[in-house]
């Protein structure tokens, strides 16, 4: 009443009076710091992202709290008035932790967003409807690494007991609620982004598209294959700056994108571990050091992007969960286990986990004296020790021997799940068109362009007898390395043979089912597949019919459907080098 009778004393009209009300309860927050945080600026360690970048009336605005060094445990927005609300918002495991929430719409005036610890200030923003402006960094920084950390996290995430595949990385981009940065330079940029990069360029594509919608700088080099004695070697980086301090459209992207994919290949990721001219850097086999966005490169040319950690719980495992691209561009969540994770010494490949090589705000690339975490130890440790150090990682309390058993089990199972669409690839190639793809010569079946590569599987196939190979030594592993497991009072020895037996019971229970050349499915057990380990020595020729590709006999039930068949050319070169299969070690470059 008191301000109403000043305002009219004053002939005031009432949109003017509402203008005054308002700026004398704003005074009053400001004099009293009742409705704002005494000090609004982001943490040290821990950060608040809001997308899309220019907000807009009636418009969702996603919110991302990020932070390197603890758990971010509540989101408080406080709007222009002084009151507070507490957010809705989903959290991760793990460094870097994270919070979303998501703000429905933003009224008139400047809104203060709070991240926090229980009731401790980690960081705090302005939001607003309009232009909210680029982060004010030219270079990768420690907010810049743990965002990304985190988009990749969130952009693969999914229950742990979920398959999670795509036919390409273009619908994870379009998916708005897997991608935090989704149209967040308010060009519908996504609607028709291409985004089709194979198992080399995957890594690439990532982090370059994160530089674009970030006005980040990205670089990479050209590098070399190696030879069967020295590992890859680089050329001098090139740097793109083109995304710095402003919106670049798509087509700046695309361009990137088309120069990327013309000139990184698998040699990139399996660079010397102590070289500089690198685009990867070997980091420490520690949980703080293996954030989501790091890579995997194997010693035979495949890469993985870490997604995701799972915790290990009284009632379940750990996981470490990766994402990987095919050749035929579809994208698939894998655990960590030796029939996914290849490693061995090799003087040809600097194989392991490795993070890119940042850029600095002065638009250097930094050396490995500068570079966070690190290491060269994955190069000094065998196979089987590489392996337990990790697993002890994921599982730092131990194991039950029949959960780590399940969780094997459960990895092959899921290998054969990605086997088939990928065999189903090549079926669907050649109800399109005839012909016979044609097959490289030696160790260049792993290595090719074309029909080949999309289609035929010998590294998959490789992978997967290596997979097998695991789960029929596990009942042994328990006697080889009992620290991993928790035994109690029973013996190695005792566990091995429950283990033996349980292995028995469930490889009959668990079943795949593929589409036979006829049409109609045809279910395998596991223990099927076990039993014909040595057909797929000899199973990734696209060129083969399905049957063939999933190892059914001549002369059975299954088999008669077959009709088409590798030339007999073929044969004689896949006979030929059928040892590198059995064997499961692949030739060196």
């Amino acid at each position: 009443m008191f301000l109403e009778s000043i305002g009219s004393g004053l002939g005031i009209s009432s949109v003017s009076k509402k203008r005054l009300y308002q700026a004398i309860i704003l005074a009053g927050c400001i004099i009293s710091q009742a409705c704002f945080a005494s000090s609004c600026t982001q943490g040290d360690k821990t950060h608040i992202w809001i997308s899309p970048r220019v907000v807009k009336a009636g418009m969702p605005v996603n919110i991302m709290a990020v932070s390197g060094s603890q758990a971010v445990t509540e989101l408080v927005l406080t709007n222009p008035k002084g009151e507070k609300q507490l957010l809705k918002a989903t959290a991760n495991n793990g460094a870097p932790w994270y919070l979303s929430a998501q703000i429905e719409k933003l009224g008139e005036g400047r809104y203060q967003l709070e991240a926090k610890d229980q009731d401790k200030p980690l960081a705090c923003r302005e939001v607003f409807n309009g232009d909210n402006g680029a982060e004010k960094h030219a270079g990768w920084n420690d907010s810049y690494e743990a965002f990304y950390s985190a988009w990749i996290e969130q952009l693969f995430d999914s229950p742990a007991d979920e398959s999670l595949s795509f036919r390409s990385l273009e619908p994870v981009l379009r998916d708005s609620e897997r991608n935090f940065l989704h149209n967040y330079l308010g060009l519908n940029e996504d609607k028709v982004l291409p985004a089709t990069p194979d198992c080399a360029d995957f890594p690439y594509f990532l982090r370059s598209y994160f530089a674009w919608k970030n006005g980040l700088p990205f670089s990479y080099r050209a590098c070399s294959r190696g030879t069967a004695k020295n590992p890859p070697v680089c050329n001098a980086a090139t740097i793109i700056t083109d995304f710095v301090q402003h919106a670049a459209p798509p087509s700046t992207f695309k361009s990137l994108s088309h120069a990327l994919m013309d000139v990184v290949h698998s040699g990139n990721g399996r660079t010397a571990l102590a070289s500089e001219a690198t685009d990867f850097y070997p980091v420490a086999l520690r949980r703080e050091a293996l954030w989501p966005g790091t890579i995997y490169a194997d010693p035979y040319g495949h890469v993985l992007v870490l997604v995701k950690w799972v915790p290990q719980t009284a009632n379940s495992p750990g996981i470490l969960f990766a994402a990987d691209a095919q050749p035929d561009n579809s994208i698939g969540r894998k655990r960590f286990w030796e029939g996914t994770f290849l490693f061995a010494n090799s003087t040809s490949a600097g194989a392991g986990f490795k993070a890119f090589r940042p850029l600095a705000d002065s638009g250097t690339l930094l050396s490995n004296g500068e570079l966070p975490d690190y290491s060269t130890e994955q190069g000094v440790l065998s196979p089987e020790d590489f392996y337990a150090q990790l697993y002890k990682l994921i599982n730092p309390n131990g194991l039950d021997a029949r959960q780590a058993y399940e969780a094997t089990l459960a990895a092959l199972v899921e290998q054969l799940e990605t086997r088939l669409q990928s065999v189903e690839n090549g079926e669907d190639y050649f109800r399109k068109q005839a012909g016979t793809i044609e097959m490289p010569k030696g160790a260049a079946i792993f290595e090719t362009i074309g029909a080949w590569e999309d289609y035929a599987t010998p590294s998959r196939d490789m992978r997967l007898l290596i997979a097998i190979n695991v789960l029929l030594d596990f009942p042994e592993k328990v006697v080889r390395y009992p620290e991993l497991f928790n035994l109690t009072a029973q013996s190695a020895a005792q566990v091995k043979i429950q283990i033996g037996q349980l292995h028995e019971k469930l490889i009959a229970e668990k079943k795949i089912q593929y589409v036979r050349s006829n049409g109609k499915p045809w279910e395998l057990s596991v223990a099927e597949i076990l039993a014909r380990k040595s057909a797929f020595e000899m199973a990734y020729n696209p060129n083969d019919c399905v049957e063939i590709r999933w190892g059914a006999k001549a002369g059975t039930e299954e088999y008669a459907s077959c009709k088409r068949h590798a030339p007999q050319t073929q044969v004689e070169q896949m006979t030929a080098v059928r040892g590198w299969f059995r064997d499961t070690k692949r030739p060196p470059r």
